[in-house]
């Protein structure tokens, strides 16, 4: 028997103005579990992120953690009820060196006995530690906006789009530290577009088109459905 789900979509809904960029999305995500979330450009994943974290407000439906209603909810609030988040394009605080980001994230939403050291050396960036987070490549800067994610002890982690613009040795790194995460009782939601990093790492997938849910199952599944291969290749 499942376990109680950590994270519930029911039917949520957001349009802007007009757009319908999620349309009666309904998902469930179990502890530990690791699942990708796929599709054309415009199909609503950073959306559904955002919701989830609540940068945007839902306009209908019901968001659970752990079978508790977040959808009113702040954001600050969902990351002391353990969801964070990564960004496509990270926002460091970059006049702070690499470990006084990872520092204000520890004093406000860090796990008890964790260190500023501790998480740079499991990112492989203890020798970055004392340059400006500003000084830093975007690929760098990625990886320390999943460092400060991390230091605040989240149960989900929203992954958006890690993978763009990695060389094979950073994707490979990247999968390695990402895989290893539901062991520490971290279950994932991963936005990817590069299929072959996203095997790397789940064979559980839902894609999305025009913000409502198409297919969920296997990867090996997906690019054999015929609705799947039309929403991406375009008939």
């Amino acid at each position: 028997m499942r376990s109680e789900a950590l994270l519930e979509l029911r039917e949520v809904s957001k349009n802007f103005r007009g757009l319908q960029a999620v349309d009666g999305m309904s998902l469930t995500i179990q502890p530990g579990e690791i699942v990708g979330l796929v599709g054309p450009n415009g199909s609503g994943k950073t959306t559904i992120i955002n919701l989830i974290s609540g940068i945007v407000a839902a306009d209908s439906g019901d968001i659970l953690l752990e079978g508790r209603p977040i959808q009113a909810l702040p954001p600050f609030r969902r990351v002391q009820l353990g969801i964070n988040r990564s960004f496509q394009v990270p926002k460091p605080f970059r006049d702070m060196t690499v470990a006084e980001n990872i520092e204000v994230a520890l004093k406000f939403g860090g796990r008890r006995g964790a260190d500023a050291e501790s998480i740079l050396d499991e990112l492989g960036f203890a020798a970055q530690r004392d340059r400006l987070a500003g000084s830093l490549t975007v690929n760098q800067q990625k990886m320390l906006d999943l460092g400060r994610a991390l230091a605040t002890s989240p149960k989900l982690l929203l992954v958006d789009e890690i993978g763009a613009g990695l060389n094979p040795g950073e994707l490979a790194e990247i999968a390695a530290l990402l895989t290893r995460l539901p062991a520490r009782g971290v279950s994932l939601l991963v936005v990817e577009h590069l299929l072959s990093f996203l095997n790397r790492i789940t064979n559980h997938v839902i894609v999305l088109n025009a913000g409502a849910k198409l297919f969920e199952g296997t990867l090996k599944q997906a690019s054999a459905d015929p609705e799947v291969v039309t929403a991406f290749l375009g008939g």
